[in-house]
Order: C-alpha cells, then structure tokens, then sequence
C-alpha cells in the first residue's frame, strides 16, 4: 500500500483543526464602516464578518476604522470590564 497509513492520517486531520484559528486570533483588514456596524475582511481566510455597534448613542466614524485599516478583535468574555 502507499501513501499514508490510516492512523496517520487521522492524527494529520486532528493537528489540522488544532491549526485553526478562532476569530480573535486573526487580523481584518476594514472594509465599510457605517454608524450602526463595521464590515471588516479576514486576512488569511476572507471571511467577511458584520460587526453591530452595540452602543448607537455612540456612532461608528470612518476616521476611526479608514477602510484598508489592519485591527485584531478582542474577546469581550475576556476582556476587562469598563
């Protein structure tokens, strides 16, 4: 037989998804940014994700996020409390 025997390939599946990152791991490059949310475009991935403003008293302004600007996200379970 040749090629990879099945056992190594099944730990070569697992080391795979251990390589995966969560989405606070990756960096976004800012793609449309209006008052209620931010459009931003992973790096490595692609994905486009839509981030809600949750506070609309507050709104979002592009000279805050210039579209092609580079951010990382912060884990809010994580993160201090204001």
């Amino acid at each position: 037989m040749t090629g990879y025997p099945w056992h190594e390939i099944r730990h070569l599946n697992v080391d795979m998804k251990k390589a995966e990152k969560t989405i606070f791991e990756q960096q976004y490059r800012v793609v449309a940014v209006m008052p209620d949310r931010l459009q931003v475009r992973g790096i490595l991935n692609g994905e486009l994700l839509t981030i809600l403003n949750p506070e609309p008293d507050c709104p979002l302004k592009e000279g805050d996020f210039p579209p092609g600007k580079l951010i990382s996200l912060t884990d809010p379970s994580i993160a201090p409390a204001n």
